[in-house]
């Protein structure tokens, strides 16, 4: 069973993922190259993973976990927190621990072992959206969980150790401290201004333009004021909407040709980079938020962690974001 253990120092929660330790050895060290007969996300390998929790595109008629699918989600094999069991907080002295409760999953993205996330078409993007949704509507029935993070890694520098296109889902028992600090912030700019701070980013990015890369109806793409690393790009709606799963259909859409903008452009502009992409969204347990608005992360993994980001915190960039999002507008898609 793994556990979280709580840092009591400055509340950092982290997870001790004993079943991690059980995939293959080679895994690890870089990204899984299984040709398509091999792939366990390829069709036909269904019985490769655990039975599927959400499909799109196979007929109702269909028996589950077959052939015939356009999206699919499955529990992961080796999670990082398991669905069964409670909590069972406890101290050891002045260290808080608790079981390792969540729920880790895999998105298959496409049933085509040789597209990546970026190839697809909107339609196809947007049922790989609508899926994210589909999974936090249902976990969120879960009273255990607290938080539920979307996330894909592509490509082994990002720590991708699978090449078929897939994203993943975690749901935590907590809320992580980077969005809790997210969270925070943005409460205090509305208790000072009554404004949503990502609202008043949005405008002001519209208005300047520097930093905007691409925009439709619904959703802005911009190189963020003060980024972490190199060609670091969010995605954030137009509309006020602290949830992620309160979006509907049609403005997910939206949010698709947006993402596979992004990703397109990262991929003409920097060779087809790895890159992490992160969706940040209010915490299932919380009431809508007038101050909070989800957003999406897409983080190139350009540059390395060293000592001085590790010791200090702070990340060194060497490319403006101005030049970025310039870069990134005049790439052709």
């Amino acid at each position: 069973m793994p556990e979280l253990r709580r840092d009591p120092i400055i509340g950092r929660w982290v997870i001790i993922a004993t079943e991690r330790a059980k995939r293959p050895a080679d895994v690890p060290h870089g990204v899984a190259r299984a040709p398509a007969g091999l792939c366990p996300f390829c069709p036909g390998h269904e019985d490769k993973t655990p039975h599927e929790v959400y499909v799109a595109g196979r007929p109702p008629s269909a028996p589950p976990n077959g052939p015939g699918w356009r999206v699919r989600v499955v529990p992961n094999r080796y999670p990082a927190l398991m669905i069964e069991g409670d909590h069972a907080r406890e101290a050891n002295g002045i260290y808080d621990r608790m079981n390792g409760i969540g729920a880790h999953e895999v998105i298959i993205e496409t049933p085509d072992h040789e597209k990546d996330l970026g190839a697809l078409t909107d339609a196809e993007v947007t049922e790989v959206l609508f899926a994210f949704k589909a999974r936090v509507m249902d976990l969120r029935n879960d009273l255990r969980f607290r938080y539920i993070l979307l996330f894909k890694n592509h490509g082994s520098p990002a720590g991708a150790t699978l090449e078929h296109a897939h994203s993943q889902l975690i749901a935590l028992p907590v809320t992580p401290r980077q969005v809790q600090e997210e969270i925070d912030g943005a409460r205090r700019h509305y208790d000072h201004r009554e404004r949503c701070i990502f609202c008043d980013i949005v405008m002001q990015e519209r208005k300047e333009r520097a930093r905007l890369v691409y925009e439709n109806e619904e959703f802005v793409v911009f190189a963020p004021w003060a980024p972490r690393s190199p060609f670091e790009t969010w995605i954030v709606p137009k509309r006020h909407e602290s949830n992620f799963e309160a979006e509907p259909k049609e403005r997910l859409g939206y949010c698709a040709q947006a993402l596979r903008s992004t990703l397109r452009r990262l991929g003409a502009a920097l060779g087809a980079p790895p890159y992490n992409f992160i969706v940040h969204s209010n915490p299932l347990r919380d009431a809508a938020s007038p101050s909070y608005h989800w957003h999406i992360e897409v983080m190139p993994a350009l540059t390395h962690v060293a000592g001085f980001e590790w010791g200090s915190g702070f990340h060194i960039n060497p490319v403006p974001p101005e030049e970025a999002a310039e870069f990134l507008r005049l790439v052709a898609t």
